[in-house]
């Protein structure tokens, strides 16, 4: 027997145009719940930054107002009994965060940061990327969430349901001259994952834009249960779960997740690599690149390369041959082959490609590859980086990561060695 969360009675969506005001904006956002009037335990979506808008000048104050919006939000919440969906500017460990806040009566019960911040509005030089992806568990139901540009990826969508999420919430400041994408691929999100899906995009114009308005909220077959127009409006709708079920039936397209990648195909030659990586190219992807022996693979290896990972579309990494890792750790070493170590590289998540190289540094690799970013441990001062100087001249960027913990092989093998 299938066992899920249950849905909400009632989702609904409040369209409002963000002002350069928040006073407005709050006000505008109490008047539409009057007029709407909604049932308890309703879910209520806000648009995206429904607050302040894109007004990044003043992004710090507005973070640093985030904790008591919340606070006024819960108390709407209570006095309505429903849970409101929105996002607001969200200050962390020094970096910001345009997140979708879930809260209800008793306060934030869900997060889902903003995967991809839009680069033609420079919400990337502001807003920094979330770094996980999860369903969130609000007042027993079990919700995606998607923030305006992240529908664009479905994959976002279908891991949050593979999660177990039936009804996605997207929140958006999508524009006129794009809504037709906005519609279409708000049905497609639907239809492919058989869930509902609520979005609430915002409606007026900024200096440079007009937005779309035209809210919707769709069933998993894809039909539209309720759409707004071009201005201020409320809409609702009765999402029921039997109709995710009586889709699924028929035949479940959600469900399936098969592991067709052979990770061994990662393991490549420069040659190889080389041309893909001009295909990569042709579509915008940045290339990261990092190396290293990873003689015994272990916690603090796996956290870096997760890390270098996150600073661009593709990880390759370059490891050294163990004829490489003789000539500079001595004839005791590696523990594995290089055939193993690699092997394991590839089978991590993170890694795209792993590539051999033969000499004591990756130089020759680096330049013959020019990543578009160099990634190497904080422990390495740029101008010591090998290739950093080559990498930087052919316009592309070098990073440092912090290492987390204390994670050494050279411990490893003493420790063992002791045991």
């Amino acid at each position: 027997m299938t066992h899920h969360l249950p849905l909400p009675p009632v989702v609904a969506c409040l369209q409002i145009d963000v002002t350069p005001r928040a006073e407005d904006n709050f006000h505008q956002v109490r008047h539409a719940l009057r007029r709407l009037a909604p049932p308890p335990q309703s879910l209520v979506v806000l648009p995206e930054l429904w607050l302040h808008g894109f007004v990044y000048e003043t992004l710090a104050e507005q973070a640093a107002r985030t904790a008591g919006v919340l606070d006024e939000l819960r108390d709407l919440a209570a006095h309505y009994d429903i849970v409101l969906a929105g996002s607001l500017p969200e200050a962390r460990q020094g970096r910001f965060y345009n997140s979708l806040f879930m809260v209800s009566p008793q306060g934030v019960e869900g997060r889902s940061d903003k995967q991809h911040p839009f680069v033609p509005m420079q919400e990337d030089e502001h807003f920094s990327p979330a770094d996980s992806l999860e369903v969130m568990t609000v007042a027993g139901w079990c919700l995606g969430g998607l923030v305006c540009y992240d529908l664009r990826f479905p994959e976002l969508a279908r891991l949050q349901v593979q999660q177990g999420a039936r009804l996605l919430v997207v929140c958006a400041q999508w524009p006129l001259a794009r809504i037709s994408h906005w519609r279409l691929l708000l049905q497609a999100r639907a239809v492919e994952n058989q869930v509902f899906v609520v979005a609430c995009n915002r409606v007026g114009s900024s200096a440079t834009t007009r937005f779309g308005g035209h809210s919707i909220i769709i069933a998993p077959d894809g039909s539209l249960l309720s759409e707004a127009g071009e201005g201020r409006e409320e809409i609702s709708a009765a999402p029921a779960d039997a109709d995710v079920d009586e889709v699924r039936r028929r035949f479940n397209s959600a469900a399936p997740r098969p592991w067709r990648l052979a990770d061994k195909k990662k393991i490549t030659d420069v040659a190889s690599l080389t041309e893909t990586m001009g295909l990569y190219r042709q579509c915008g992807q940045k290339v990261v690149f990092t190396n290293g022996c990873f003689d015994i693979l272990h916690e603090g290896h796996v956290t870096y390369l997760e890390a270098a990972r996150r600073q661009g579309d593709r990880l390759v990494v370059g490891l050294n041959s163990d004829a490489s890792i003789r000539a500079i750790k001595g004839p005791k070493r590696p523990v594995n082959s290089e055939s193993s170590r690699a092997r394991l590289l590839a089978a991590l998540g993170c890694v795209d490609h792993v590539v051999i190289f033969g000499e004591d540094t990756p130089l020759q690799l680096i330049t013959t590859l020019l990543p578009d970013i160099l990634v190497k441990g904080s422990d390495w001062p740029v101008d010591q980086i090998v290739g950093a100087r080559e990498v930087l001249a052919a316009g592309g960027q070098v990073r440092t990561i912090e290492f987390v913990g204390d994670f050494s092989t050279t411990g490893l093998i003493n420790k063992i060695r002791r045991d």
